[in-house]
């Protein structure tokens, strides 16, 4: 392992969206089995030390890669075309015509049943938006409209976390 290797080439996996995660899982605890500390204490303190930061820096990329939206944010990076969802929030009209409408579908919410039906149209829409960013990043490979992409996701994240707010509110 080499410790300037992007989190792809260190777990051994094609630079894509697409990944299988049983076998991301099982290069984790590969790798974990490799870097664990536990296997240098016959080695001395500074081993140790080493062995921890590797530890850190795998588990720290197998969290970017098992997470969908964090993975193609990385890619979108390493090709480039980061997302910098803090200051660019620069998204196609019918999208801002789409949260809009969802704000004030909650707003308008006066029950349960109408927050779980605006979370079911939000998961569906989520579901539809993974599959055609697959499609941008590893077919056309696309990274400026990848980035795109993954701010509305984030902010359908964001919205998600609202609906579920709202329905603890309302005792659910």
């Amino acid at each position: 392992m080499k410790l300037d290797s992007d989190d792809f080439e260190l777990f051994g996996l094609p630079r894509r969206f697409a990944q299988d995660r049983a076998q991301l899982d099982a290069r984790w605890k590969a790798l974990q089995g490799e870097v664990h500390p536990d296997r240098f204490t016959a080695q001395g303190a500074a081993a140790q030390r080493v062995a921890m930061q590797w530890a850190v820096r795998v588990n720290e990329a197998y969290a970017r890669l098992k997470d969908p939206l964090a993975r193609a944010a990385y890619l979108c990076e390493l090709q480039g075309a980061p997302v910098r969802a803090e200051s660019n929030t620069a998204m196609p009209a019918d999208f801002l015509m789409q949260q809009m409408a969802w704000r004030e579908a909650l707003d308008e919410a006066d029950g349960a049943a109408a927050v779980e039906a605006l979370n079911d149209d939000l998961l569906q829409r989520r579901r539809a938006l993974l599959g055609e960013l697959q499609g941008t990043l590893d077919l056309r490979e696309d990274w400026p409209a990848a980035a795109q992409q993954v701010r509305a996701l984030m902010f359908i994240e964001r919205f998600a976390l609202d609906l579920d707010r709202r329905l603890e509110a309302l005792g659910q």
